[in-house]
């Protein structure tokens, strides 16, 4: 397994980057190739994400270690992805969104397509790095 982490500094309260973070309905609007998402009975979520020129249905079961504002996430099929997003506040005003991801790169590659080795590596970086980005100004704009 490969683990990547990034964070984003948001310019919001951490009760207000994760009330945000846990509006799975608006994931479409940060997380690339999200077409839609759903909260599901039992901590599930539904996605419908467009991978490799089609669509393809991904479960995942999520968990919250609420006290210490750990969102924790992973895949319940194919392919196995695990992950967890951590706020820490900076201020009164700004939080830290710290994403980490674990992979298989072959997996991800057979999955969602795209180049091998290092190129993937780099690709998957800016892909995290631009979900979060568009996060924050999610967050920011308070929707």
């Amino acid at each position: 397994m490969s683990t990547l982490e990034e964070h984003v500094d948001v310019g919001v309260t951490i009760d207000r980057a994760w009330d945000s973070l846990h509006r799975v309905e608006d994931y479409s609007r940060f997380v690339a190739g999200v077409r839609n998402a759903r909260t599901e009975e039992g901590g599930r979520t539904h996605l419908n994400v467009e991978a490799s020129g089609g669509t393809r249905e991904l479960d995942a079961q999520v968990s919250d270690r609420t006290g210490e504002r750990v969102m924790e996430w992973r895949t319940t099929g194919a392919p196995e992805l695990r992950g967890s997003f951590s706020l820490q506040p900076i201020d009164q005003g700004h939080t830290r969104v710290q994403a980490r991801l674990e992979y298989d790169p072959d997996t991800v590659r057979e999955t969602f397509g795209g180049p091998k080795g290092f190129a993937q590596a780099t690709a998957i970086e800016r892909l995290v790095r631009s979900d979060l980005e568009q996060f924050k100004e999610y967050a920011e704009q308070g929707r």
